[in-house]
């Protein structure tokens, strides 16, 4: 249905020591994910602005600019300030540490040692959600194309005007609700209309087409054209609320969106995509 969009993330380490580099990369290397390194804030900006990454860790203690510099320069650039940040650092550190993390836009704070299991599991919660924003962009990518360019299931390109007259599926059937109303006027005063009560009651009317059974062809058309405007509308909605959404509420609207991608999968098999 659509064409697979580049899913495989980097994971960006930064940190000034050559071991705990290396620690990590072992304790991440079964995600399969490219692991890129910086040994410093500003390696890691630059980095940042050449490639794009799914979640950066970051050492707290780094001379020159340190984890929490890092990671406030990162989340003050436009670029940049939607990759989610976790910090590291020793287990000898300041009570408010944590607190200034947080407060600098960090996602998660964690303590050496720290279990790897643990930290492969949040790296990966990081992993899946940029692969669900990647699908979700292609997604909304493709309905929008779908509603713009007149791709309406059911239709041959042209209908979009038709759609117009009749949008809701209700409007179209009043046209020959309206036809027996027209003709018990005429019938006590003889052949008003030359005896065309049914194709043509109303002159001030368009014609559409097919006027005896307008409901059968239409409907399906506007349906989905109508689910289609609905579901993109649903998409750019959980799009906005991921970019904000912490914690449980990720996971919510990950599942939202799945649900809004086998909706739209529904659709297409419908149509004979």
């Amino acid at each position: 249905m659509t064409t697979a969009p580049d899913t495989s993330p980097s994971i960006l380490i930064v940190d000034d020591m050559e071991e705990n580099l290396v620690a990590l990369e072992a304790v991440l290397g079964s995600l399969t994910q490219k692991v890129v390194r910086a040994r410093s804030g500003e390696e890691a900006l630059k980095a940042m602005l050449r490639e794009e990454f799914a979640v950066v860790l970051i050492d707290v203690l780094m001379p020159g600019m340190n984890g929490f510099e890092t990671a406030a320069n990162i989340k003050g650039l436009d670029q940049t300030k939607d990759v989610p940040v976790i910090l590291l650092t020793g287990a000898s550190v300041d009570p408010n540490y944590a607190y200034r993390g947080y407060t600098v836009g960090a996602a998660d704070f964690l303590i050496k040692p720290f279990d790897p299991w643990l930290l492969r599991t949040k790296v990966n919660v990081f992993l899946d959600l940029f692969r669900k924003n990647r699908q979700l962009a292609a997604q909304a990518e493709q309905l929008k194309r779908l509603l713009t360019s007149g791709e309406i299931p059911g239709g041959e390109g042209a209908p979009a005007p038709a759609a117009a007259t009749s949008p809701t599926g209700a409007a179209a059937p009043t046209a020959p609700a309206a036809t027996p109303g027209a003709e018990e006027p005429q019938e006590p005063s003889g052949s008003g209309k030359a005896g065309q009560p049914a194709t043509g009651p109303h002159p001030d009317l368009p014609p559409v087409p097919g006027a005896a059974e307008p409901a059968e062809s239409p409907q399906p058309a506007a349906g989905d054209a109508s689910r289609l405007a609905e579901i993109a509308g649903q998409l750019a909605e959980v799009e906005l609320l991921l970019r904000d959404a912490e914690g449980s509420d990720k996971t919510r609207l990950a599942d939202r969106i799945a649900d809004l991608e086998q909706a739209v999968g529904r659709l297409m098999v419908s149509r004979g995509t």
